[in-house]
């Protein structure tokens, strides 16, 4: 079977600047960053009569046990690989064990299984931690051979392997030479590893997660510079097969796509935010040249992810505009019987800095962001900064400080 994955790449290098292919990804792998908390609100559940966890009513409220388990969170990545409307389903290395080579999952479907290919310490967000708020450190928890079959050395005689093919390997420059040199010769070990074995990859490419590292108004140029000065040396051979990297406005995303039509550029999420914010943010990543959107807790966090995978669909497709898709997704909502968070008129509003620009004014850099990403979704709190506008890690509380990672991190 052809994945819609390989049929789009190469409809997108075929034609880059006059194709509408669009590739989705649903990015269930927070469980290798936050623990207990990556699965999500229970209170969002995507599918009725799914396996709910028990809990013992004189230790919990459930408002306090309010995270699915396990096997919440695996049923319904299933309902979205069933759905095929995204393109790839991210996971950790032994939710895709479990799907992928357990269960067969992606056998007979066009949706492409992938699997965190590493790990650095600027994701390692458990609650009560201080790790991210150090420069990130380079570390890999799987090997390629355990995410393409399971288990320590594979079968190469044996033909296809029953697990992902493709895994995310990230990225995080600090503008430290040391720091930054041990970071990508982290990377070119695992590009020859996964030439030799015939693992593809994509990129992605955080932003500095320590404060000061790069004025906000340089931070675009700087990561796309990063980004080409480290691929110049790699032959297609061990190249990413696409990037993912934080959305810095329309100006930058044009001078890295422009600059080599080869480069199939994408987007992670961000922050939950409003609905609008995250129908804004694919539309205008599109329209100014990124040809892949991973969204994690977007989705994740969404009252009904098939309905919100849908529309997000539509409108990579052209079929609706931000604006209609909210409405559209509002009233799916509504027939279903299904409470939103948030009321129309509320969930309307773009509360994401980074998306208020005319379409031609420089955008506000993600230092600036992460401040305050979540704007006006209060109910996952904000946190104090710095007199520079920094966030002041040591003034956070766990509920502050893991809300601050959720919206880096998306």
């Amino acid at each position: 079977m052809i994945r819609s994955l390989d049929r789009k790449l190469a409809a997108i290098r075929a034609n880059p600047h006059s194709t509408r292919e669009f590739i989705l990804a649903d990015a269930k792998d927070a469980d290798m960053a936050f623990g207990v908390r990556a699965t999500g609100p229970r209170s969002y559940l995507s599918r009725q009569g799914a396996r709910p966890a028990q809990f013992s009513p004189e230790v919990w409220t459930r408002a306090e046990f309010g995270c699915r388990n396990l096997p919440e969170f695996l049923d319904i990545i299933r309902e979205v690989v069933q759905q095929g409307v995204v393109d790839i389903m991210l996971m950790s290395a032994s939710v895709s064990e479990q799907l992928a080579i357990r269960e067969g999952l992606f056998q007979q479907s066009a949706v492409t299984p992938a699997a965190r290919a590493n790990d650095t310490t600027d994701i390692w967000a458990v609650r009560h931690g201080s790790y991210t708020r150090e420069p990130a450190q380079p570390f890999r928890s799987a090997s390629i051979d355990q995410i393409q079959c399971g288990q320590i050395e594979c079968d190469r005689t044996a033909g296809d392997f029953p697990g992902a093919n493709l895994g995310l390997y990230s990225l995080t420059f600090q503008n430290r030479l040391a720091d930054d040199r041990e970071t990508l010769l982290w990377y070119q070990a695992f590009r020859e590893e996964a030439e030799r074995k015939k693992f593809r990859h994509f990129l992605e490419v955080f932003d500095p997660n320590v404060p000061g590292a790069i004025p906000p108004a340089q931070l675009g140029e700087f990561i796309n510079d990063s980004i080409l000065r480290t691929l110049a040396g790699v032959p297609d051979s061990g190249r990413p097969v696409f990037l993912k990297i934080v959305y810095h406005g329309p100006k930058a995303m044009e001078e890295l796509v422009q600059y080599d039509p080869r480069l199939v550029v994408g987007i992670l999420g961000g922050s939950a935010g409003t609905t609008y914010d995250a129908f804004k943010l694919v539309h205008e990543a599109q329209k100014y040249g990124a040809r892949v959107a991973l969204y994690g807790r977007k989705i994740n966090h969404a009252e009904h992810q098939l309905a919100f995978i849908e529309m997000l669909r539509a409108i990579t497709d052209g079929k609706i505009s931000p604006e209609e898709a909210v409405h559209a997704y509002h009233g799916v909502l509504q027939a279903r019987g299904i409470r939103p968070q948030r009321a129309l008129a509320d969930d309307l509003q773009l509360t994401d800095p980074a998306m208020r620009y005319d379409g031609t004014a420089a955008r506000r850099s993600r230092v600036e962001i992460r401040n305050n990403p979540l704007g006006q979704n209060q109910r996952e709190g904000n946190w104090p900064q710095r007199a520079d506008g920094t966030p002041d890690f040591e003034k956070m509380n766990s509920v502050q400080r893991l809300a601050y990672d959720q919206a880096r991190l998306g």
